[in-house]
């Protein structure tokens, strides 16, 4: 059979083929192993070398033709067969709803919006920041020397390095938007600023991914009674309890001096904490006066400003005030975890009407 004739009767049969499945067998049967032109192809060695290269480019360019007919021809069955299912398969959109509406708030969103009612109602603005960031704002700017262990790539996601030997990273606080407010806004400044945040761990009460909040103050006055008195209001109308003891600790951060880590008291009852109440104590968030230094990295004189901050993880307190047992379940995407935990989406938390 010339390779003209062949050539016709393949793409004729494509043309014919009703389906997918019929024109994947036209395919297999003229490119398969055993197909009618992968056959021609065993008569090259018996020709002559000038014969050989002729026929070869033959048949090769008769190989394009068919590949190109097969994937057109599949193309064409392929729009046909979503025409029909758009003809075949219709929704009545006028029919009433049948079901309840399932769909829930997830804890992080609902405790974030908690947090940005109550400091919000305290006179803050919320603050954004770019989830990449560069040495210089999460790390350099907040008074992190090099050596500091937060800066190996065992504990932050590094991104590939630059020509210049430099490396963006996916911010491992929020700490880098106190840096921004400082060089966009002149003091008084009062941010909170809420956001997700990258490191290197996972278990039970860590994940790779989670979301933080941070406080910044700035001014000439603040002092550490100022924080204090936030930190406890803060609580009492996160928890919704009428007082709740605190409890500050000496600590260290690069970025804040001095620096503080802050508990509150609960108590264990049947397996569940209870905040406000008992003798036992709960580290909940990190604090302190701002260092010198990152309010000169801010841009700011720290001889006339002075100012504290503290964070906290929005996943953590959200497991506290809603007795959630595990971190990683927050990102799972089960819907009866979700049905179980979630709030209706027309319970929009305010301090007047609660909170929960």
């Amino acid at each position: 059979m010339s390779l003209e004739t062949l050539e016709q009767e393949t793409l004729a049969q494509v043309a014919a083929a009703a389906d997918e499945a019929a024109l994947e067998a036209v395919r297999v049967a003229a490119l398969g192993k055993k197909g009618t032109i992968s056959e021609q192809m065993k008569q090259l060695g018996a020709l002559a070398p000038e014969e050989r290269k002729s026929f070869g480019a033959a048949l090769n360019l008769l190989k394009d033709k068919v590949a190109d007919a097969l994937a057109a021809r599949k193309g064409e069955l392929a729009d046909r067969a979503l025409n029909e299912r758009l003809v075949r398969e219709r929704v009545d959109v006028t029919l009433p709803v049948r079901h309840e509406l399932r769909g829930t708030i997830h804890p992080v969103n609902q405790v974030w919006e908690e947090i940005v009612q109550i400091f919000g109602d305290l006179g803050f603005s919320v603050a954004e920041g770019p989830h990449i960031e560069d040495d210089f704002h999460n790390f350099d700017a907040l008074n992190m020397p090099p050596e500091h262990p937060a800066r190996q790539e065992h504990d932050t996601f590094y991104f590939n390095e630059k020509p210049d030997g430099s490396r963006l990273v996916l911010r491992t606080h929020t700490s880098p938007v106190q840096i921004r407010t400082m060089k966009t806004q002149q003091p008084p400044i009062r941010i909170i600023a809420p956001g997700r945040t990258f490191r290197s761990d996972s278990d039970m009460t860590h994940t790779p991914m989670f979301n933080q909040v941070e406080a910044l103050v700035i001014d000439e006055t603040t002092h550490l009674g100022n924080l204090k008195w936030l930190l406890h209001e803060f609580c009492k109308a996160f928890f919704e309890v009428d007082d709740v003891k605190m409890r500050f600790r000496a600590s260290h951060f690069p970025f804040t001096e001095p620096s503080m880590e802050v508990d509150i008291n609960c108590s264990w009852k049947d397996g569940q904490v209870k905040i406000g109440e008992g003798d036992s104590w709960l580290e909940i968030l990190g604090s302190g006066m701002v260092h010198p230094n990152v309010i000169r990295a801010g841009g700011l004189d720290p001889d006339k400003y002075q100012g504290f901050a503290f964070g906290m993880g929005i996943d953590r307190i959200a497991m506290l005030k809603y007795g959630i047992p595990d971190l990683r379940a927050f990102f799972e995407s089960d819907l009866r975890w979700l049905r179980h935990y979630g709030f209706k989406s027309l319970q929009v938390p305010t301090l007047a009407g609660g909170l929960s």
